[in-house]
């Protein structure tokens, strides 16, 4: 089934998500539920909380950035409880866009290292270090678990610029070519 995607102003977007356990309802269903609303909304990452659920959750495929990273070959990845415990390396530009925010394309400092430690899809337990590319989509989808969006990463200046598009956005004003679930 493919969910919806809310957008900008919703308030589920803005909680800090609820750690699950491996006796989650319906689990495996909802993993599979949010890759396929992620590949027919065009992303390479999607959290729970952009799909109405506020628990911590998230899946990665990278596979559409492996021209420009060839480790992203092969880069997909279900991430449940997951904690970043460490963040080193230089801050980094990188121009990022949001399911949750279309249209809307910032550059983001990101760190280049990250370690997390996480669940996946079968309650295994990992702890692993990324970077690159890997860490930027990571820490942008963990965001969402602690009710971070890309406009908190940007100046106030560059926020109330775009003040505009979000009012839109968080009405359904906008245009895409997948489901949003908006304020209206």
């Amino acid at each position: 089934m493919v969910f919806p995607i809310f957008v900008y102003g919703s308030p589920v977007l803005r909680k800090v998500a609820e750690e699950i356990t491996k006796d989650y309802p319906g689990l495996q269903s909802f993993i599979s539920d949010m890759w396929e609303t992620m590949y027919k909304s065009d992303g390479i990452g999607l959290a729970a909380p952009q799909v109405g659920r506020s628990i911590r959750l998230f899946v990665i495929d990278g596979s559409p950035m492996e021209e420009d990273d060839p480790s992203m070959t092969d880069f997909k990845k279900v991430f449940i409880n997951a904690k970043i415990i460490n963040r080193e390396g230089d801050e980094w530009i990188f121009n990022e866009g949001c399911l949750s925010l279309p249209n809307i394309r910032e550059d983001v400092l990101r760190k280049t290292r990250i370690t997390m430690e996480y669940f996946d899809e079968q309650f295994n337990h990992h702890i692993e270090d990324f970077d690159g590319l890997k860490a930027r989509i990571i820490q942008h989808e963990y965001d969402h678990l602690d009710g971070v969006l890309l406009v908190d990463h940007i100046s106030a200046i560059k926020r109330k610029l775009l003040a505009g598009k979000l009012n839109a956005i968080s009405r359904g004003k906008v245009d895409v070519s997948y489901k949003i679930k908006a304020l209206k």
